[in-house]
This record gives structure tokens, sequence and C-alpha cells, in this order.
């Protein structure tokens, strides 16, 4: 009795050696090839497509992703210049616009590469005790040249890294405070700040696996 109660642990000892050598995998590196040969200088960001239940997602996200991508260096096409070109042509939504041949956002706006977005987690999350705003987002860089992929990322952000109360006083107490602070995300749009946090996490350049520095930025060429 004794060898096989012993015996049933090795599984999960062999789970648990399994999940610690994953855990210490080193994050995979970028391969910068094709964005240092591209050398985009002017970039066009298309709407996010929105894998969430919020419809506030794409323009939260949208309105949020030009800042950083300046401050990288790159000079951004005006978004809502953008949407009214499209809109015109009668490409209203992101999944629509996303399926542009690359050529021709090359043809009708001169840019040199395309951002492509999904948002796969937008707004609060009611956690019984407590309640926290995230906002999930990938994105790729495409050279609209010859369609190659020059960069791709991944981020995430939440309410708590905008500074937030702690909840205490007792689980009734706790519960209320959980509620309330649901409606307040709600009413002060915490989602497209926490987008902004998320935004400059994914899409401003530097090591490790940021983007390139663009030719705007003094530290175009460093990297």
């Amino acid at each position: 009795m004794i060898f096989f109660s012993r015996f049933k642990w090795l599984p999960a000892v062999a789970v648990g050696a399994l999940l610690a050598a994953c855990a210490q995998q080193p994050a995979k590196q970028v391969d910068y090839t094709s964005f240092r040969a591209a050398k985009p200088r002017t970039i066009i960001v298309l709407p996010p497509l929105n894998e969430t239940a919020d419809v506030n997602a794409t323009n939260g996200m949208l309105s949020q992703m030009t800042m950083p991508l300046a401050e990288s260096g790159y000079y951004v096409l005006p978004v809502a210049e953008v949407a009214e070109t499209f809109r015109q042509n009668g490409l209203t939504t992101p999944a629509e616009i996303q399926d542009v041949p690359a050529a021709k956002l090359r043809t009708i706006f001169g840019a040199d590469a395309a951002l492509y977005t999904k948002v796969s987690q937008y707004g609060s999350v009611y956690q019984v005790v407590d309640s926290n705003t995230v906002v999930a987002a990938s994105a790729k860089l495409v050279s609209l040249d010859n369609g190659d992929v020059l960069w791709e990322g991944r981020a995430s952000a939440s309410g708590k890294e905008l500074g937030d109360f702690s909840v205490g006083g007792g689980l009734l107490v706790t519960l209320v405070q959980a509620a309330v602070k649901q409606v307040a995300h709600s009413l002060s749009d915490e989602s497209q700040k926490v987008a902004g946090l998320t935004s400059r996490k994914l899409l401003s350049a530097g090591p490790p696996n940021g983007l390139l520095y663009g030719p705007r930025s003094p530290k175009y060429g460093t990297d």
C-alpha cells in the first residue's frame, strides 16, 4: 500500500517539473531582419478587430495607438482621415478594412507599412471580492511593399496599474466596494485609460521585443 500511494504521486511530480521547466524558458526574441531591410517611415493604423463583447473596444484602442507610434519615431496617418477614406469606399468594419490587399493600401495612402491589431480583452471584470479593468491586444506591422510581416507583439494592462484603493473591512464591505468599483469603472470609461497603457506597452520602441525606433526618433539606427 505504501508503494502504490507513493507511485500515485509520480504523475503530479512529473507535471510539476514540466511546468517549472516551461516557466524557465526564455521569451522568444523578435527577428528584426525584415524590419531593418524595409526601414518604414510612414504607418497607417487599421481599425483593430474586436474579439471581445464590448462594442467600444475597437474605437477605444484605436484612439490610443497613434501617440506611442509617433513617440517611437514614425509618421502616422491621421486616423479620422483614414476612416473617412475607407467609408467613402464602402468599407466600415475592421474585418473589411483589414482584408484590403497591402498593395492597394500602398496605392491609396502611400504609407510604408500598416499596423494590424486584435483586441482580445477589453473592459471591467467582476471578481466577487474585487473588480478590475483589463485590456489585452496583439499587433503586427506589415510592409505595404511586399506584404512581409516586419514585427509582431502583444501586451496587456489593468486598471490596477492606474492606481487603486485597497478593499477591506469585512466580506460585506468588500463585496459592496467591488460592486461600486465596477460601476465606477463603467461611468469613468476606465477601459480607455487602460487601453492607453496597453498601447504604450505594445507599440513603444526599444528592447527586447518592441518596435525599432523610427526615422523621427533621435535613437533611430541605434537598435
